[in-house]
């Protein structure tokens, strides 16, 4: 093998396109990442939040809705509901890790210790408690009609699943892996969240969010947010929740000590889940325009990019560090 002179002027134009790409390489890695579940296309769509271009595509699912973060944030779970599995995804990547049979799986979470992960199946009616490690199924709870949302006592020791179609919440006993009891909340409850030894449930056949005691299983107060009252979100920061109104198209920003209504924020296409960006932006889908929409809570500026149809779920993968 023979080696040929390079001239220095070459080597330094050599040099400098890697330098260039390197450059250019280390400014995307940068870049929130926003994933979007378009759950009637069906697929998963990857963002860079910087430039609001598709990076990647996941296609070949049947109906994709919610997903989660693993504890120790390798791994972002999806759930293809009609597909009946789970989609193990890298976060920084989008890279598809495995595929894991499960069955119905709508909404997940894990239990805040990280030992259980618990499935709502709206189809089927059921809620199946899974240890985390391995996946391996502990416990199938009959749940009435159309399990949907899911939240957790602090100390992991319950489960609260709203129903739907029975308009009440369910708590789980997950040590004893039982229905410890039932409460009326109103009709099409959803999305539901622990707030200070409260539960803040969405009336979505109503306008507002009901504050339920878990000890009386009493309502003890209504947040009016407007029609269709969906879901709710406590920011990073823990200085606002944030809720979102399906039908009148809103998304509120709440007071977390006094839960009065700070502003409401006026989005067209039906505000369904939200994400929160490290630089405090709020980002969610807009189910019924096939758009994403960014808030800017300080200045209440809105920007919105096109998706895919129907997109629900929503998770904002932060920069990578330098």
């Amino acid at each position: 093998m023979s080696l040929r002179r390079v001239r220095p002027q070459t080597l330094a134009r050599c040099l400098m396109a890697i330098q260039l790409g390197t450059a250019a390489f280390s400014a995307a890695a940068q870049a929130d990442l926003v994933y979007v579940l378009n759950s009637t296309d069906p697929s998963i769509v990857k963002i860079d939040a910087r430039t609001g271009e598709e990076v990647r595509r996941i296609e070949g699912l049947r109906e994709v809705h919610h997903l989660v973060l693993a504890p120790g944030g390798k791994e972002l779970l999806i759930a293809d509901s009609s597909g009946n599995e789970i989609l193990f995804v890298e976060p920084s990547t989008g890279t598809v890790l495995r595929r894991e049979r499960i069955s119905n799986p709508y909404h997940l979470d894990f239990t805040p210790d990280g030992r259980l992960l618990v499935v709502a199946s709206l189809r089927r009616g059921q809620v199946d408690i899974y240890a985390a490690n391995g996946l391996s199924l502990l416990e199938r709870i009959r749940a009435g009609n159309k399990p949907s949302h899911i939240a957790f006592s602090p100390d992991s020791r319950f489960a609260y699943v709203t129903i739907q179609g029975d308009g009440t919440v369910m708590a789980i006993d997950l040590q004893e892996r039982r229905v410890a009891w039932l409460a009326s909340v109103g009709p099409e409850p959803a999305g539901i969240i622990w707030h200070r030894g409260r539960l803040i449930v969405g009336i979505m056949g109503r306008d507002h969010f009901a504050v339920l005691n878990p000890e009386t299983r009493q309502i003890e107060s209504t947040i009016r947010v407007g029609r269709g009252a969906h879901t709710i979100f406590a920011a990073p920061d823990g200085k606002t929740l944030w809720a979102t109104s399906r039908v009148q198209s809103r998304i509120a920003a709440i007071d977390p000590d006094t839960l009065e209504v700070r502003r409401l924020h006026e989005i067209p296409g039906g505000p369904d889940c939200i994400a929160f960006a490290p630089d405090g932006a709020v980002w969610a889908t807009l189910r019924w325009a096939g758009r994403i929409a960014r808030l800017d809570p300080a200045s209440g500026e809105v920007s919105t990019l096109r998706v895919g149809r129907s997109p629900h779920g929503i998770f904002v993968q932060p920069r990578a560090a330098p």
